[in-house]
């Protein structure tokens, strides 16, 4: 008999919806500022603040509406979402209509918030909406105050360094075309960029496993990589498979994924990557959402291995040299 694990993987990219349409007459929510107490003014445009990671994500602390807890930053979710536990919903709130489909199945349906502001210390954003689900059984398997979810529609106004070297994000403001705001350049040294495709939300690269082409959504809140089973046997020659795992998605329901790593995978000549931690499991409910045909995701090992900059409006990646440590 085969050994079953319990995993808890947040794989956000699978919780979202299609076929939703929303009111234009949302009634703004009361006042509720974000705040990161730990965000560093570093120019006028430009705030850097440190995570922590719990588990394998990318977690920040902040307060919102009095409340003081966590959040998760997520490019795989394409909202704000807001933790129903402590935040209530009222009559001029409205419940999104159409399907919510994950790789563990259905989700409940979020009910939609417009927030009126929102600051990020040094950054202030207004009338942003958020959408406020259940996110208690994650509380519970990570063992945190989750308040909430940071998604694509609050990322995507910022060139976002994410540097897992340092257990530090830093947001730059951009402008339509996606140049930075203020003349302050990064100290540290672009080695590479990479072209991506931005589909809805989710950022679309083309790579290789081997010889193999394939295609890789990129999400900062997937904590192992996924590789879809429908793939052929040539990539799955470079998968070395070890256990049989319970995979916990975000409607909190369990599948039996096979866990293992993943060698030989490349996006170019430069940029490649050693072994990865990777589950197989079916891509096909988040690739009829979102309209993709993505033989992957590309999660924690992606962004441990690189320290990536990601800017949505010129759709590109860019890629920081590490540090030489010298003993």
């Amino acid at each position: 008999m085969k050994r079953i694990i319990n995993l808890i993987i947040f794989i956000f990219i699978s919780l979202q919806t299609f076929g939703f349409s929303s009111k234009n007459d949302l009634k703004p929510f009361p006042e509720l500022p974000l705040l990161f107490n730990n965000a560093e003014k570093i120019n006028q445009f430009t705030t850097r603040i440190p995570f922590k990671l719990v588990d394998r994500l990318i977690v920040i602390e902040g307060e919102l509406n009095e409340q003081k807890g966590n959040f998760i930053i997520d490019t795989g979710s394409e909202t704000l979402l807001l933790n129903k536990n402590y935040f209530k919903t009222y009559p001029f709130n409205y419940a999104k209509k159409g399907e919510t489909s994950g790789v563990t199945g259905s989700v409940e349906i979020p009910i939609e918030k417009r927030i009126k502001s929102l600051a990020f210390k040094n950054l202030n954003l207004k009338n942003k909406n958020s959408d406020v689900i259940n996110l208690s059984h994650i509380e519970k398997n990570k063992k945190i105050k989750l308040l909430g979810i940071i998604g694509y529609s609050i990322l995507k106004d910022y060139e976002i360094f994410i540097d897992l070297f340092l257990n530090q994000i830093t947001l730059t403001k951009i402008d339509k075309d996606g140049n930075r705001l203020g003349k302050q350049n990064y100290l540290e040294e672009i080695i590479d960029t990479l072209n991506f495709k931005l589909k809805k939300h989710v950022i679309v690269v083309d790579g290789f496993i081997n010889k193999e082409k394939v295609t890789f959504g990129i999400d900062t809140g997937a904590e192992f990589n996924q590789l879809n089973s429908k793939l052929s046997k040539d990539v799955f020659n470079n998968f070395y498979p070890k256990k049989r795992v319970e995979l916990i998605g975000a409607s909190s329901k369990k599948i039996e994924v096979l866990y293992g790593n993943l060698h030989r995978l490349k996006l170019n000549d430069q940029i490649y990557f050693g072994p990865m931690k990777t589950i197989v499991t079916n891509l096909h409910n988040m690739n009829k959402a979102f309209g993709t045909k993505l033989d992957g995701i590309l999660g924690h090992d992606f962004f441990a291995q690189q320290r990536v900059i990601i800017n949505y409006k010129k759709e590109k990646l860019y890629f920081i040299k590490y540090p030489i440590l010298r003993n």
